[in-house]
Formats: C-alpha cells, sequence, structure tokens
C-alpha cells in the first residue's frame, strides 16, 4: 500500500462538516489505537496523502538511548523498524524539529530541504504539525505526497484543527489511565491493609503482675508497621514490635514474613538473640539487598518480673520509674536480613514495681510538626510521664492524643506502633 488514492479535494464547509463527525466519534472512545486509527482512515478525505503517520513522544526504556519518538498509527509505509520506531533525536529531521519548536512545517520540495529525513522514495513534498497538549509538545502528525507542493496553509489549517482533537483524546485517555491506575493501587493497598490487620493479635495479653496493651496509629497508607504477642508458658510471653522498609503489599508481605518466621523460632523454644539471627539469615536469602526489617523481640517473665530481649536495628525502648526518672535503653545491633550470618546480643531488664516500658516504632518520633519539627524522645518521654497513672490501653490514647495535638493531623505519614508494659 505504497500509493493511497488520492481523494477529491472538499470545500471547507464539507471539511469542517466532517471534522465535527470525527470529534464526536472520537470523542466516546477510550481505546487510544482505535481513535488513532479512525482518525488516519478519514484523513485522506480531508487532506490528500500518498504515507501519513502520527508518532508520540515517549520515554524509551533504554535511558541510554536519545530516540523517542513512537508510532502509533501509520499509512502508506512499507512496514520497517525504522518507521515505527523512528530513530530521531529532538531536533533531527522534521519531526524532530516540529517537536522541539512545537511549529509546523511544509515543505513543498523535500529534496532541497537539509533537514528531510529519507523514509519514502516516492516523497516529494509533507507537511507535520504538532500535537499540543498543556503547552508541552507531545507528538507529531506527519503526511507526506509524491507531488510536489501538495500542501497549502487551508490544509495546515484543517490537521492543526484535526491534531487538537488528537491531543484531546491523548489527554482524555490518559487521565481515564491513572484513574484506573489509581484504583488498582488502591485497591492493593486495601489488600496490605487487610494482610496487616490479620497479622496483629485480636486483643491485648493478660499476664500476672502486668498490665500489658499494643496499638498501631492509623495512616493513609500501608507501611511496614508490626508487632505481635505469643504465649510461650503460663508466666512468659513473647512480645515483638517491627518496622519493615517500604509501603504497600512489599511491607505488608515483608511482616507476615516475619510473624511466620518468629512463631516458628518460638516454638522451637529459641532464646530472642538466637531467634532474630535465624529470622535474618532466612530474610536475607528471601528479599532484596535494600529491603530490612528492624525489630525487638524478648520474652516477659510475670514471676521473675524480667524482660530478656534482642534489638535489631530498632528504637530503642523507654523506660520509666514511678519517681519520674527515666531513660532509653540504647543497647541493639544491626536490621534483621541486612548482612549475612548476623549475630545479636541479649539484654536483661529487671521490673521495679509501677515502672513502665514503651516499645515503639519511628512513626511516634518522627511525626512532624505544621512547622516541620518532629515529635522526638523527649516529648514522648515527657507524654508517657504526664499519664503515668493510666492503665496501658488508656496511656496509648494519652500519648496518642498528644502526638496528634502536635502534627494537628488525623493521620501520620509512617505507621506508628505502640507497646506499652506496666508492672502493676
Amino acid at each position: 500500500m505504497d500509493n493511497l488514492e488520492h481523494q477529491p479535494r472538499l470545500s471547507t464547509v464539507d471539511k469542517l462538516r466532517m471534522l465535527h463527525e470525527i470529534t464526536k466519534t472520537i470523542s466516546r472512545s477510550l481505546d487510544l489505537d482505535e481513535v488513532l486509527n479512525l482518525v488516519m482512515d478519514t484523513l485522506g478525505s480531508l487532506i490528500p496523502y500518498d504515507a501519513a503517520g502520527i508518532y508520540l513522544i515517549e520515554t524509551n526504556d533504554d535511558e541510554t538511548s536519545p530516540y523517542v519518538f513512537k508510532s502509533k498509527a501509520i499509512r502508506g509505509y512499507q512496514i520497517s523498524f525504522e518507521l515505527i520506531e523512528p530513530r530521531l533525536r529532538m531536533g533531527e529531521g522534521f519531526m524532530g524539529t516540529v517537536a522541539q519548536t512545537g511549529k509546523p512545517i511544509i515543505s513543498p520540495d523535500v529534496s532541497k530541504d537539509p533537514r528531510y529525513f529519507h523514509a519514502r522514495d516516492l516523497t516529494r513534498s509533507e507537511m507535520l504539525a504538532p500535537i499540543v497538549s498543556n503547552d508541552r509538545v507531545i507528538g507529531v502528525f506527519d503526511l507526506e505526497s509524491d507531488d510536489l507542493g501538495a500542501y497549502t496553509e487551508d490544509d495546515l489549517a484543517v490537521l492543526q484543527m484535526l491534531t487538537s482533537q488528537v491531543a484531546i483524546i491523548i489527554e482524555k485517555v490518559r487521565l481515564h489511565d491513572e484513574v484506573v491506575e489509581k484504583k488498582r493501587l488502591e485497591a492493593q493497598l486495601e489488600i496490605a491493609r487487610q494482610v496487616q490487620l490479620e497479622l496483629l493479635p485480636n486483643d491485648d495479653p493478660e499476664i500476672d503482675n502486668f498490665d500489658v496493651s499494643a496499638y498501631i496509629f492509623p495512616t493513609e497508607e500501608v507501611s511496614g508497621d508490626y508487632y505481635d504477642w505469643v504465649r510461650v508458658f503460663d508466666d512468659q510471653i513473647g512480645i515483638v514490635v517491627a518496622d519493615a522498609v517500604g509501603k504497600g503489599i512489599p511491607a505488608a508481605l515483608l511482616m507476615a514474613f516475619l510473624r511466620a518466621s518468629l512463631r516458628s523460632c518460638v516454638q522451637i523454644g529459641y532464646a530472642p538473640h538466637i531467634a532474630l539471627s535465624k529470622v535474618s539469615n532466612l530474610l536475607r536469602g528471601s528479599i532484596e539487598d535494600n529491603k530490612f526489617i528492624t525489630a525487638i523481640y524478648g520474652i516477659l517473665d510475670s514471676t521473675n518480673k524480667t524482660f530478656v530481649f534482642s534489638n535489631a536495628g530498632h528504637n530503642p525502648p523507654l523506660l520509666i520509674k514511678p519517681d519520674g526518672e527515666y531513660k532509653y535503653v540504647e543497647y541493639g545491633d544491626l536490621a534483621l536480613g541486612m548482612f549475612d550470618d548476623l549475630h545479636y546480643h541479649q539484654h536483661f531488664i529487671r521490673f521495679e514495681p509501677g515502672q513502665i516500658m514503651v516499645i515503639y516504632t519511628d512513626g511516634i518520633t518522627e511525626a512532624v510538626s505544621p512547622t516541620g519539627e518532629e515529635y522526638g524522645q523527649e516529648r514522648l518521654a515527657k507524654r508517657v510521664l504526664d499519664g503515668f497513672h493510666f492503665s496501658a490501653k488508656k496511656l496509648i490514647d494519652h500519648i496518642r492524643k498528644g502526638v496528634d495535638d502536635f502534627t494537628e493531623r488525623a493521620f501520620l505519614d509512617d505507621d506508628g506502633t505502640l507497646f506499652i508494659i506496666k508492672a502493676k
């Protein structure tokens, strides 16, 4: 189909009528390929041509490649890779020049124009118009003729009206695709949120001599916070608070992996430092290099009133005595999954009557005020002191209100978790 039969030229009124019909037809479709092919099929009745193409500017997957044009609909060419993927840079050839300048070109004799990129042996004259959306050139409409001087300014005016409609439908399709993608991501986030919620315990643990409660502050996005408790013996429970790097489904899956691995270690009876080492090695062999989890895992013993734990790169627990003295327990090792064969140390805390321990994630301490100031460890400690007389559950509500008041927002940027252990 090297030569398309020339159609008789229509009057201006007929052209406008046909443009109106094309506009009505394409406005009802969200299939870009269908629309562009419809435009090409009816174009010959408006402006006779022997070859034509609609080329859009797209970022090449290969960042080292300078070529940016991709054909979306072509007619009258012998199909070749050079036409489907024109090897033209911005500013090169007629097409590159139009894309770069945003101005149309009418070339009555391509043989005398140094900008001409040879694509057809029979081409003698050519007309091109930019496809512009939001003041940005997004493509080029190209018409070629076997006759010299085939195109006039009137033809260009018609072509420009057509390109404006093409630009509208392209943006309409792109906006529709963005809405579809947004809905898809929202559905994924909802799945991730459900996964996250399913991983959490249904209630707080009950253990002699202690008041224990935990909570994850809600966020608008799903991130990787997680807490869990599991009964080891009648007087012992295993406690974990963790934070996986990243958000969404990947973070939720990391947490599911951690939960399954750590619960398996608890059933075997591994001490906290051995359990974290085992879990870290499992993670290292299963995740990408830039993924890791910070976590605190320990055993709370109600008979001895002790907490034996290991810290894998997590925020230091806060310890507060009834007299107001407090400290952050800074012992810790590297995050889970960062390197091969990580070893963890074990630490020991003996609770005094009334003493409180708060395990938290950085979503709390890194919550930001409208002025950009972080909530910080100091404010957290003072807030706990202010609500020292509350039960563990009410203390969580007290801390949450303090963070909400500080940020002046209902949601945090990152999940924030609190796990409070209060010695009776």
